[in-house]
């Protein structure tokens, strides 16, 4: 009799479990937008589940890679011995990219005049083979100096307007040098044109973890 109601048991388990896996694979087909994809995490999947944002130059494992190639709303399923994990992309989009490499001068602590001519001094070296890595990591007044100025790849939004619009706007050649004020701030910068810009793939992802029996 024991046998039998564990056995009982086991299987109305193992069904009510399939059958929250399939409403939980109908509910994400439902799912267009990142906003319906948080209030799907809020109302079910609190702990189990989050939105990741991969971005093709940075992510190169092979699940990124697997991820890349699906289209908005398809769902890859990977199954452990003890779990489910689905992936719906719910965004997938190509953004412009920008990198430059910057020496940073603070004028609350140096004149205008002194920042202007250590520029000038900077650039002679920059011309006479010194890297411009080498001379951000000692001059730069904050702690981008640590990356050799590298502001590594970023899109419109994430830096200072007036440093962006140069970066950006001024359409300067490769390896160019060349100077951003932003007086309102005190901020000065001697601009390193270390790359082109670059179209770079985004996809924001769905993440859900599901236990098996």
């Amino acid at each position: 009799m024991k046998q039998h109601l564990l056995f009982t048991f086991s299987f109305l388990f193992t069904i009510s479990l399939l059958s929250a896996q399939d409403e939980t694979e109908e509910a994400l087909a439902s799912i267009e937008t990142q906003e319906q994809a948080k209030q799907f995490i809020k109302d079910k999947y609190a702990f189990n589940s989050k939105i990741f944002t991969f971005n093709e130059e940075k992510h190169k494992s092979q699940l990124a890679k697997a991820l890349f190639k699906l289209e908005k709303g398809n769902v890859k399923t990977e199954k452990s011995a003890y779990e489910k994990v689905l992936y719906k992309i719910i965004e997938k989009n190509t953004n412009a990219y920008y990198r430059v490499a910057y020496i940073f001068l603070d004028g609350n602590a140096y004149s205008l005049e002194s920042i202007n001519k250590l520029r000038e001094i900077l650039i002679k070296k920059y011309n006479n083979g010194i890297p411009f890595s080498a001379l951000a990591n000692q001059y730069s007044m904050d702690q981008n100096r640590k990356k050799g100025g590298d502001t590594g790849w970023f899109t419109v939004g994430s830096m200072p307007t007036e440093l962006e619009d140069a970066i950006i706007s001024d359409n300067h050649a490769l390896e160019d040098v060349y100077i951003v004020d932003i007086p309102s701030k005190q901020w000065y910068y001697l601009v390193f044109q270390s790359h082109e810009p670059k179209d770079i793939s985004e996809i924001k992802v769905l993440k859900i973890v599901e236990p098996l029996e």
